[in-house]
């Protein structure tokens, strides 16, 4: 008699479907990361020092940038300048630019 895959395989999808929160939060860059610090990156434009960036405006974040690789409703996305790492759709950098 042969037991059927079914349940095990039912098992496995939900585990798997239970990391991918996890998987996706740890791919968030952290504002402490070299390449956040060595770019100036905030997770919130507002909290930008504008004396030591006097080229940030308080409409720039990362969702109108060119370099943002996610759609306009997307809280976090992809960067050209982080890599496999995400960034905050409110975040700001030095390398913000108009798209």
């Amino acid at each position: 008699m042969t037991r059927s895959p079914q349940p095990r395989r039912v098992f496995m999808l939900a585990l798997a479907g239970a990391a991918l929160p996890v998987l996706a939060q740890s791919r968030r860059v952290d504002e402490s990361d070299e390449t956040a610090v060595s770019l100036g990156y905030r997770h919130d434009t507002k909290q930008v020092d504008s004396r030591k960036y006097p080229q940030h405006q308080a409409d720039q974040r990362c969702s109108n940038c060119g370099f943002w690789q996610g759609g306009a409703a997307d809280a976090w996305a992809g960067c050209a300048m982080f890599g496999r790492k995400q960034i905050a759709a409110a975040g700001w950098c030095v390398a913000w630019k108009k798209p």
